[in-house]
């Protein structure tokens, strides 16, 4: 079985949308490790809202955090720390996808960040959503984690935008599942066509 680790070149870029539309395509479980804020309608909840399929189980956040704010802001507000051997993957027989928070150098405590939750056999999906410094911001997380020998694949959320995905598939050389198109809404049918189409290049 394999893991999907679900990381953004920012905040707000469309992991959760990405993450419900891979879970689908997968039928595979949920995890969200660390949630910051939202408690009442969680990443979770959104993307168990999402999905249609029976299969999918939605495991608990390791740390469910009150404010949303970086983890480590967050953990301080509710006078905890976040221990990342606290942080253990779930037990399942089944595919799993794991969402981040924020990107891979959000602060997790004084020595850890997102990045640090990923394992070396998990593949990992960069959601890229363009703005003035996307490219930038793209690269560096593209060229980050294949530094640290991960397998990366790369999602467009958002209009499509041809000279800046050029130039990021041209430098990067990575494969790219697809792109989730300005949708006036998402629910559990639209996420299933975007399925339909992810599946075969995930």
């Amino acid at each position: 079985m394999k893991k999907y680790f679900i990381t953004g070149i920012s905040t707000e870029v469309g992991k959760t949308v990405a993450s419900a539309i891979i879970t689908e395509a997968l039928e595979a479980d949920y995890w969200k490790p660390i949630q910051s804020g939202d408690l009442e309608y969680s990443d979770t909840h959104k993307v168990k809202n999402l999905i249609s399929n029976k299969k999918s189980v939605f495991h608990e956040n390791s740390y469910a955090l009150q404010t949303p704010m970086s983890p480590h802001a967050s953990a301080t507000i509710d006078g905890i720390t976040i221990d990342i051997n606290k942080v253990i993957e779930p037990a399942t027989k089944n595919n799993l996808v794991i969402e981040g928070a924020g990107g891979l150098l959000v602060p997790l405590n004084d020595k850890h960040t997102i990045l640090d939750l990923i394992k070396p056999d998990y593949k990992v999906i960069v959601v890229s959503r363009h703005y003035l410094g996307s490219i930038n911001h793209t690269l560096l997380t593209i060229n980050f984690l294949k530094e640290k020998g991960f397998d990366v694949s790369l999602v467009y959320s958002g209009n499509e935008h041809k000279t800046t995905e050029e130039i990021i598939e041209k430098m990067s050389g990575v494969n790219v599942i697809g792109r989730i198109e300005e949708e006036p809404y998402f629910d559990q049918n639209v996420i299933k066509e975007y399925a339909e189409k992810f599946r075969d290049k995930l």
